[in-house]
């Protein structure tokens, strides 16, 4: 009879001392979590909005391949199988080199252009805290399409030309995100008549989600110095993002049918007198 009380009460000791024991590591652990911040995810579901940079980054360590179409005027109609026959190209790759810098390089048809690109992160958004996703995004194009055969006073350097960007996003809800992207881009090379050496830009862009996999994209550039002179236009483009599995699939109707973000910001061509409309489509592939 001792002997059941005995173990009774070591087994009562026991129990009410392991869920005391319990109970004190549940509290340390909301103790930690409460100091920590949860970031708030997907903004953008793609690493552009629609040709403009979202503030979406890679993984470190993964792989992006992107091919890229913008087709020609689609407002030529059969003459050029709606914009069929003059399409331009961009094939490139990104590598998340940590979760806040990926690097990219990119080959555009037009200008027989290289692009390089670095994409790095400043902070998040958080959850009930600091209330927007801050991102640095540079590039560096080289236009190999020039020729001293063409302009014998060619010099290495004007083939140059750059752009940096800061895109800053808020994510206002599971289905709406918004983006601000002040630019300023600088040609080594440009046409004097009818643009500026340096450049400055406040574009605008925002995504609504309308399904679990697809969302409407839109985007806006303001150029705040351009000339009067100048017959290029404000960059606007208008998108879908379909998500496909392992990789993000974009419909661009866009007034700018460049892609590297040099020419994209500052050689608009369209839309005049209904005319200048580019379809095109952005693929991402992620390994």
């Amino acid at each position: 009879m001792k002997l059941s009380k005995i173990a009774f009460s070591v087994f009562f000791l026991f129990v009410f001392g392991f869920s005391n024991a319990q109970d004190d590591l549940l509290n340390e652990l909301d103790s930690e979590n409460k100091g920590k911040k949860e970031i708030e995810i997907a903004a953008f579901k793609g690493l552009q909005i629609c040709t403009m940079q979202s503030t979406k980054l890679a993984a470190k360590g993964e792989w992006y391949f992107l091919v890229a179409h913008r087709f020609g005027d689609l407002t030529d109609g059969l003459d050029n199988f709606f914009g069929l026959d003059n399409a331009l190209t961009k094939i490139g790759g990104l590598y998340g080199t940590t979760d806040w810098l990926t690097l990219g390089f990119s080959r555009h048809t037009l200008n027989k252009n290289y692009e390089f690109t670095a994409k790095y992160k400043f902070a998040d958004q958080e959850v009930n805290g600091f209330p927007v996703t801050i991102v640095g995004y540079n590039t560096m194009d080289i236009n190999s399409k020039l020729s001293k055969d063409e302009f014998p006073e060619l010099k290495s350097s004007s083939r140059f030309a750059f752009s940096t960007q800061l895109p800053i996003s808020r994510k206002f809800s599971n289905s709406f995100s918004m983006e601000l992207n002040p630019i300023y881009i600088h040609k080594n090379l440009y046409e004097p008549l009818f643009e500026e050496k340096d450049n400055f830009l406040l574009a605008l862009g925002g995504r609504y989600k309308l399904s679990k996999r697809i969302s409407m994209n839109m985007e806006y550039a303001a150029r705040l110095n351009a000339r009067e002179t100048s017959f290029y236009h404000n960059p606007l483009s208008i998108g879908m993002d379909i998500e496909t599995g392992g990789h993000v699939f974009q419909l661009v109707f866009s007034n700018s049918q460049a892609m590297n973000d040099v020419s994209y910001f500052t050689n608009a061509n369209g839309i005049t007198e209904g005319k200048g409309i580019y379809f095109g489509f952005n693929m991402y592939r992620v390994f």
